[in-house]
């Protein structure tokens, strides 16, 4: 059974999907509306989840406001749906590689050990809570463009 801060974590994670699907709906579509509630999200999930039955408005509301995680399926249709991974909307990031592991497939790029200025920000980047380390990650993004996986 998840605890009460995995569902909260669960919930964060999924406005902040549905945020970024707004985002690029408005991008695409001046008119478009972003989901604002229980009742939203649960008319526009049933329209997209095609396994077993839909859910109730309630249950929408449960999962926004971090008192319940969904199963398993219906997780899987919301990663689809927004365009993230089951793992992440699910549990979040993944756990972050080793330096030493980074530094390898970085390969040029890991001529010269990182700065004292350059570990101070990620050490603060990295006591960041995870909706906002996620917000500097996209931040960085639009700057350098996608990092090599």
């Amino acid at each position: 059974m998840p605890s009460e801060e995995e569902k909260i974590a669960f919930a964060q994670r999924l406005r902040i999907a549905l945020n970024q699907l707004a985002l690029r709906q408005l991008a695409l579509s001046p008119s478009a509306k972003p989901i604002k509630g229980g009742a939203d999200l649960a008319r526009q999930f049933n329209l997209k989840h095609a396994g077993g039955a839909g859910v109730s408005p309630q249950a929408a509301h449960k999962w926004l406001k971090g008192r319940v995680i969904p199963t398993a399926d219906k997780i899987k249709t919301l990663a689809e749906w927004l365009g993230v991974s089951e793992h992440w909307l699910h549990y979040g990031p993944p756990p972050a590689p080793s330096l030493v592991k980074e530094k390898k497939s970085l390969g040029i790029h890991a001529k010269y050990p990182p700065s004292e200025q350059t570990v101070t920000l990620a050490k603060r980047i990295e006591a960041l809570p995870e909706h906002q380390r996620y917000l500097v990650e996209e931040l960085v993004g639009q700057f350098y463009g996608k990092m090599p996986e």
